[in-house]
C-alpha cells in the first residue's frame, strides 16, 4: 500500500508551460496573440497592473485601424480577447522573484511556482509622476506624460511642461507644432539638457522658461479639466498661480526590472539589454519586448511589434530546441 503511494506521487508532474509572459500592456498582449495562434498556450501573468500605461490614457489616436480614435482601456480590452480567442491564459497575480538559473524557468507569485520552457518579459516602464493627489486625479484629463501621444488635443491651448532634461525638452519642442505656449517649469536654475536641445529650445519663440519653481497642486480637480498650477518659487517660497489647459510631465520613466536585477543584463538607466534586431536577452530562453527594454520610442505600437517579435524568437526557440 505505502509503495503504491510512493509511486503515485513520484508520477505527480507540475505543468511546464511552453511559454510564460510577464505583463499584460500592448507588447505583452501581442506577444501573447502571437504564441497563442503559433498553438504554444502561452500564460499571460498580468500583475495587478494589467494594461500598462495604456490603462492611464484616455483616447488614443494614433494606433492604426481606429479611424475615429479608441480609448486605451478598450484597446487593451480588445487585443486581450483577441489572444484569448486563440487559447492564451491570463491571471493576474504579481511576480514576486523569478529563477533563470537552470531550464525549466521558474516564476513565483505570492502563491504559487509556475515553470516554462520560454519567458516573455514585457514588464514595461513607469511615468515618474510629481505625487500630487490632484496630478493622479487629473490623468488624462489634462495631465499628461507623452507629448507625442497627446498634443494633438491641445490645438492652439496653453500648456506646462514639468521636468529640465532631454526628454522634456523633446516633448516641449514637439508641442509647439500644436500648442499657443509652452512653459517650462523646472526645479534648478539651469537644465540638464543637452546643449543642442537648450539652443533649440531657448530658439522657439512658443516656449518660455519658469526657474527654481516646483509645482505644488493641480485645478481644477472638480471641473475634471486643468485649468492651472499652484507654483512655488523654491529660493523665496512664493506661490503664484499660473494659467494652463494642459500639463505634461516629463521627469523620467522607471523600467519595471527590479525583479531581473543581477538576472538578465541592464543597462545604465536599468532598461532590459536585447540583442541588436531581436528580443534575446543575456539568458537563452528569455526574451524582452515593449517600454522594459525601449527607452527610446515609447509607444504602444512599437511595444506591439516589438511584443511580435518576441513572440516569433520565442515559438523559433523553442522549436530550435525540439519543443
Amino acid at each position: 500500500m505505502d509503495k503504491t503511494k510512493r509511486t503515485e506521487k513520484k508520477e505527480v508532474k507540475q505543468k511546464v508551460h511552453n511559454v510564460i509572459i510577464i505583463g499584460g500592456g500592448p507588447a505583452g498582449l501581442t506577444a501573447a496573440l502571437y504564441t497563442a495562434r503559433a498553438n504554444l498556450s502561452p500564460l499571460v501573468i498580468e500583475g495587478s497592473r494589467a494594461g500598462g500605461q495604456l490603462m492611464l490614457t484616455t483616447e488614443v489616436e494614433n494606433f492604426p485601424g481606429f479611424e475615429k480614435g479608441i480609448m486605451g482601456p478598450e484597446l487593451i480590452e480588445i487585443i486581450h480577447k483577441q489572444a484569448e480567442r486563440f487559447g492564451a491564459e491570463f491571471i493576474s497575480d504579481d511576480v514576486v522573484k523569478v529563477d533563470f538559473s537552470a531550464r525549466p524557468f521558474k516564476i513565483f507569485s505570492a502563491e504559487k511556482t509556475l515553470l516554462a520552457k520560454a519567458v516573455i518579459v514585457s514588464t514595461g516602464a513607469s511615468t515618474k509622476w510629481l505625487g500630487l493627489e490632484s496630478e493622479q486625479k487629473l490623468i488624462g484629463k489634462g495631465v499628461s506624460s507623452c507629448a507625442t501621444c497627446d498634443a494633438y488635443f491641445f490645438k492652439d491651448k496653453e500648456v506646462v511642461i514639468i521636468g529640465g532634461g532631454d526628454s522634456a525638452l523633446e516633448e516641449s519642442l514637439f508641442l509647439t507644432k500644436f500648442a499657443s505656449k509652452v512653459t517650462i517649469i523646472h526645479r534648478r536654475d539651469e537644465l540638464r539638457a543637452s546643449k543642442i536641445m537648450q539652443d533649440r529650445a531657448k530658439k522657439n519663440s512658443k516656449i518660455s522658461f519658469i526657474w527654481d519653481t516646483s509645482v505644488e497642486e493641480i485645478k481644477n480637480v472638480t471641473a475634471g479639466k486643468v485649468s492651472a498650477v499652484v507654483l512655488k518659487n523654491l529660493k523665496t517660497n512664493k506661490t503664484t498661480e499660473l494659467k494652463c489647459d494642459g500639463i505634461f510631465v516629463a521627469i523620467g520613466h522607471e523600467p519595471n526590472t527590479k525583479l531581473f536585477r543581477n538576472i538578465l543584463t541592464l543597462d545604465q538607466k536599468g532598461y532590459i539589454t536585447t540583442e541588436p534586431r531581436s528580443t534575446y536577452t543575456n539568458i537563452k530562453g528569455v526574451f524582452a519586448c515593449g517600454d522594459v527594454q525601449d527607452h527610446v520610442y515609447k509607444q504602444a505600437i512599437t511595444a506591439a511589434g516589438t511584443g511580435c517579435m518576441a513572440a516569433i524568437d520565442a515559438e523559433r526557440f523553442l522549436e530550435s530546441e525540439g519543443h
